[in-house]
């Protein structure tokens, strides 16, 4: 009954068990939750009498089918009562995960009348005198708008926007987590470009940046560009740049690890929507030897007919040698692959046709484009984006301290020298004397790297012209500006 796919604590339940009052029936219960695969995380015992002993059984698996497997075997234990089961995850956001709580008390007349009426009144004056003075005395100064139209949440699609809630309400929680910074979910009920454009600049006011979040390409792309162009703060797409920030740390120190220069090694990126062309076009940036991109249509490259104006561009200015196979095919020989696009894709005997001292970021979520634990047989170095394997590859390493930085900047605009000097910060907080292949991001629980990103952002957004320039960069004209007919990354 052994599960194939891995445990996470996303598919975590607490089970309540009755078992007999002996000396082997808890290590009945470990027992068979292992051998159906489980991963044992805690075991309490909340009660007891004289015949029984009621625990708590907690555990992580695969998915709720995997889930319900388990409670299966433990039920069919001689002697055993399962009495209930708990959605962990379910469990934690009951009644939602963040709130607005006030940061000056109102206790007295005297404070609820300069917090409120009438002295509220020339605050209110002042700024309607000098508007700039919004980011000094309102929210503005510290808070961004986690903006979605629920078109591509996670990786499972057009939900909508109430189901989307959940994701940003944890992304809001962690930019105050990690960044200090205030944010607030907006979900948009409408999947129309020109009414989510107008809604967004209308409610603009209130915030000092905006993060959009879980929007499906190849709208996205087109949200994002006319919202820079129409607000005077900082947009950012964190599907796209944050993923492509962490991307680049996470490579900067593999890289590190097995020796080799950017300049010098073949990627192939499996997928080619909002994070694949982001990732992309910053390595471009800085120099990678070349790179191969590989969507549904197979590998772009030059001749491949109705291409949108962005996969275009990617086949005429990547893939030199005109590669027009299969994934296979693509990685054999490459130094890395980076995967932002669908689970099994490759197998183990698939990266051991890499070269030498290769590099696998299979980042889909929750299944990997190939299984980690087939791919370090064979690669120097493996990512994910899963928080039970290592070298986790997390946006939440970027966004926070790219935010924190940009709002204390009082930036209006989220430049591509600031998503250099974050990768760069974010690489560097690890230091080359520690990292090896199993430690190339440092942890997302790492108190240095929020400040750190903001730092360099910070110093970016005052003084771009000494951000030091990435290698063999082709100019902003040679690179596309990425049109509405990009493609949706599989």
């Amino acid at each position: 009954m052994a599960n194939t796919r891995l445990p996470s604590a996303g598919f975590s339940i607490t089970i309540r068990i009755a078992v007999p009052a002996d000396a082997t029936s808890i290590g009945r219960l470990t027992t068979a939750a292992g051998e159906a695969g489980a991963i044992v995380t805690a075991l309490d015992v909340v009660d007891s009498d004289p015949a029984h002993v009621i625990v708590d059984l907690t555990c992580d698996t695969a998915d709720a089918g995997h889930a319900d497997q388990v409670v299966d075997a433990l039920t069919a234990l001689d002697g055993v009562d399962v009495r209930k089961v708990s959605d962990r995850t379910f469990l934690l956001h009951l009644g939602g995960k963040i709130e607005v709580t006030p940061k000056v008390a109102l206790r007295t007349r005297d404070e609820l009348s300069r917090a409120y009426t009438p002295g509220v009144a020339r605050v209110c004056m002042a700024i309607a005198e000098n508007p700039a003075d919004a980011r000094r005395l309102t929210i503005k100064r510290n808070t961004v708008a986690v903006v979605s139209d629920g078109t591509a949440v996670l990786g499972l699609g057009n939900l909508g926007p109430a189901a989307s809630l959940p994701v940003m309400e944890g992304k809001a929680a962690l930019f105050k987590r990690f960044g200090g910074v205030d944010a607030w979910p907006v979900v948009l009920d409408t999947q129309d470009t020109d009414e989510i454009v107008a809604i967004v600049k209308a409610i603009a006011p209130a915030y000092g940046g905006i993060n959009l979040e879980d929007i499906a390409a190849p709208r996205c792309f087109e949200i994002e560009a006319r919202l820079r162009e129409a607000l005077d703060i900082p947009v950012f797409h964190d599907d796209q740049h944050g993923t492509a920030i962490c991307v680049l740390a996470a490579l900067t120190n593999a890289l590190r690890v097995v020796g080799k220069q950017l300049a010098d090694v073949r990627v192939v990126v499996s997928g080619a929507g909002a994070a694949g062309t982001a990732i992309m076009k910053l390595l471009l940036r800085q120099g990678v030897g070349d790179i191969i991109a590989y969507d549904r249509q197979g590998a772009l490259h030059r001749g491949l007919p109705d291409l949108n104006p962005a996969w275009q561009w990617l086949a005429e200015n990547t893939n030199k040698e005109n590669y027009s196979g299969d994934l296979a095919g693509a990685v054999r020989g490459a130094d890395v692959f980076i995967g932002v696009s669908a689970p099994n894709l490759l197998t183990g005997e698939d990266v051991a046709q890499m070269a030498k001292d290769s590099i696998v970021f299979a980042l889909a979520n929750p299944d990997p484009e190939v299984d980690p634990r087939e791919a370090r047989k064979y690669a120097a170095v493996v990512a994910t984006g899963r928080s039970d394997q290592p070298n986790q590859i997390n946006n939440v390493l970027a966004f926070p301290g790219v935010f924190r930085g940009m709002l204390d900047a009082h930036a209006e605009e989220f430049t591509e020298e600031m998503a250099l000097a974050a990768a760069r910060a974010i690489a560097d907080v690890v230091g080359e004397e520690k990292i090896n292949p199993t430690v190339i991001v440092p942890s997302v629980f790492d108190s240095r790297v929020a400040p750190a990103v903001a730092a360099a952002v910070r110093a970016a957004a005052q003084n771009p012209a000494a951000t030091p320039a990435p290698a063999a960069d082709p100019g902003p004209a040679d690179l596309p500006e990425i049109a509405a007919n990009a493609s949706a990354t599989p």
